[in-house]
């Protein structure tokens, strides 16, 4: 967790060296351990550092190479340094060799296309002083943050949009489309930001500029054709083991004490379960590095209280445990704080939770806080896999399967019948019926929806979500549907602002493709979905954990919350000055939604909260605004 900054003028106009500074200043909190930048001809680099790994202790941003011709900066942590180091013929320097150099190194040696030799999370910029090119690039999956400017003047980038307004002559003007598909959300156009005229690079894409041109191509996609095949089942336990490790391997990485977040479902317990055992091992060389975990308790909620789970790890022993309160904070109280960083209204349910947590962890000394999120989408619940099944003659299989799905999940069998084998096979039209979505833009003014093209592409959103009918097809939709690099942006910004690293092992590029190849018969088991995981991971985890099959759910302590602390605040924020949010969303839909939350009735909190923090988010844009101007 570095910021990365940058301004190419494209006349021979030098960068304001006063213009760089207030950038790296407003990047500050990305980077406590050094700011540092660096100007020729028509480019200015900045950087702001944060020490984790052990080689960044001897890293210097923005670096020039020898020879004078490239300056780099960047955000990253590269994961194969054994490989680029063997191919790059670097192991005098092996020891200290800071990430940035070896990105410098291979794009020496490859050009543009080092990209396809990268392993890690990364955002980097790199001046080309022969070609007058910059060149940047950004991971695979999106861990890391790049937003970009440009105009027939010049090009600026940096990690988080605040700094690009420092720049003088960038408009801060309100993207009404890129609003009103982050209420939906929706991941139509990953390069829209809720600001006209500032973009983000996509995941897996590059950009290369120069003063006549601009070009961004995707180096990266996924295989949905992808298919990989083993003799037996251990074999694909083996091989997912071994991922898996080695991705939680590389995440350890780190010259500060480690934390994992703890939620005792089944991915945090991997996480933190492989965590655990590789430092075990490190001790047999007279290592000792504790794991530090956080966890999320309920004494007031107590049907979203995972004690149980989160204990039976924890009995493993190795962990240092920290709890954590939702209960007791003021979402409105911590969203004021979280508003400034985030930047879009994109804030989840929980991230006022993660938001105690990195705090909790920047006061103990933590730099590096690894996640278990994703991972239900990355290893996938296996939708698809008992029409599959069925379709390729496997009755037997088919009922097994839906009789232990009965029993492990506390389903009715034929519910089950009906939701995974008889629907999917009527007709579209019926099937919209049994489509959750469909009421998710209800909520969202008419003619706003409307003249952003919201109406239009959602009935086509509806449409498309429902054609995947193989078990690979539906995983393949929901990793590339979701908005998965919006919401790790916000949560990137959530852990800068307290200088901390969030990193995923269940986003390594690796674990992604392997799961999506699997063939149906390891995405559902014996009764129990996620089944490679599960199995793969038996030696690591508590068996209560391994056969869980609940998951923790955010809404009611959310609601508790909102009732107990907010329940004048949140009528004076939607409702006493209307105008604000009037044109975005249906005022008459949210009165009826905040009365049922007040009487304890049912209701969806997802358009609420959305409402919320977009109330929070244009006030704050207005304040800032004016300021602005």
């Amino acid at each position: 967790m570095s910021g990365l900054l940058g301004i190419y003028h494209f006349s021979e106009k030098y960068p304001d060296k006063q213009v760089l500074v207030r950038m790296a200043d407003a990047l500050a909190h990305r980077g406590p351990d050094g700011i540092d930048t660096w100007q020729a001809g028509p480019v200015g680099l900045g950087h702001c550092m944060l020490w984790t790994t052990p080689e960044s202790l001897h890293e210097h941003l923005p670096l020039t190479s020898d020879d004078g011709t490239l300056t780099i900066t960047a955000d990253a942590r590269i994961d194969n340094r054994d490989e680029l180091i063997s191919a790059l013929n670097l192991h005098q320097q092996e020891d200290i060799i800071p990430d940035s150099s070896l990105i410098l190194f291979a794009y020496q040696r490859w050009g543009e296309s080092c990209v396809d030799h990268l392993l890690g999370d990364f955002a980097f910029a790199i001046w080309d002083a022969h070609t007058q090119h910059l060149f940047c690039a950004r991971d695979h999956m999106g861990v890391k943050p790049f937003y970009y400017y440009r105009s027939d003047k010049l090009f600026a980038f940096a990690s988080e949009i605040k700094a690009l307004f420092c720049v003088p002559g960038i408009p801060r003007e309100v993207n009404e489309k890129g609003l009103a598909f982050r209420l939906a959300g929706i991941d139509d156009d990953p390069a829209i930001t809720s600001y006209l005229h500032i973009h983000r690079l996509p995941a897996a894409h590059t950009i290369t500029v120069s003063s006549s041109e601009m070009r961004i191509p995707r180096y990266w996609s996924l295989d949905p054709h992808k298919e990989i095949h083993f003799g037996t089942d251990e074999e694909f336990e083996n091989a997912f083991r071994t991922l898996f490790t080695e991705a939680v391997q590389c995440r350890l990485r780190s010259a500060f004490p480690i934390g994992s977040e703890l939620s005792g479902g089944l991915d945090s317990s991997s996480v933190v379960c492989v965590a655990r055992h590789l430092l075990h091992q490190e001790k047999k060389d007279h290592t000792v590095r504790a794991l530090h975990t956080f966890s999320a308790v309920f004494d007031e909620v107590p049907e979203c209280d995972e004690r149980t789970w989160i204990n039976y790890v924890l009995a493993g022993g190795d962990l240092t445990s920290h709890f954590i309160y939702p209960e007791q904070i003021s979402p409105l109280y911590a969203m004021e704080h979280q508003i400034r960083h985030i930047e879009e209204p994109t804030l989840s349910p929980t991230s006022y939770t993660y938001w105690t947590i990195f705090q909790t962890a920047k006061d103990i000394g933590v730099r590096v806080v690894l996640s278990g999120e994703w991972g239900d989408v990355i290893v996938s619940y296996g939708k698809g896999t008992l029409l599959e099944f069925a379709s390729a003659g496997k009755l037997l299989r088919t009922f097994r399967e839906i009789i232990s799905l009965s029993k492990n999940f506390g389903e009715q069998k034929r519910e089950i019948i009906s939701r995974d084998l008889l629907v999917p096979l009527l007709p579209h039209a019926i099937r919209q019926r049994y489509d959750r979505t469909s009421l998710s833009i209800h909520w969202i003014q008419a003619e706003f929806a409307k003249r952003t093209g919201l109406v239009e592409y959602f009935s086509h959103f509806q449409k498309t979500r429902l054609k995947p009918t193989t078990s690979r097809e539906h995983h393949f939709f929901d990793l590339t549907s979701i908005p998965i690099s919006l919401y790790l942006e916000a949560m990137d910004k959530n852990a800068a602002a307290h200088s901390i690293e969030p990193r995923y092992p269940f986003l390594d590029r690796r674990v992604v493709e392997f799961c999506l190849a699997l063939p149906p018969e390891q995405r559902i088991r014996n009764g129990y979905t996620r089944a490679i995981e599960r199995e793969a991971l038996a030696e690591y985890l508590p068996p209560e954990v391994r056969q869980r099959t609940s998951k923790g759910v955010a809404d009611p302590y959310l609601k508790y919350c909102l009732i107990k602390f907010e329940g004048k605040n949140l009528k004076d924020l939607l409702f006493s000055n209307p105008d604000v949010i009037r044109s975005y969303i249906d005022l008459d839909f949210m009165h009826e939604a905040f009365h049922k939350l007040m009487a304890g009735s049912a209701v969806i909190l997802m358009p609420l909260w959305r409402t919320v923090v977009l109330t929070f988010w244009l006030q704050e844009e207005n304040q800032k605004k004016g300021e602005y101007q």
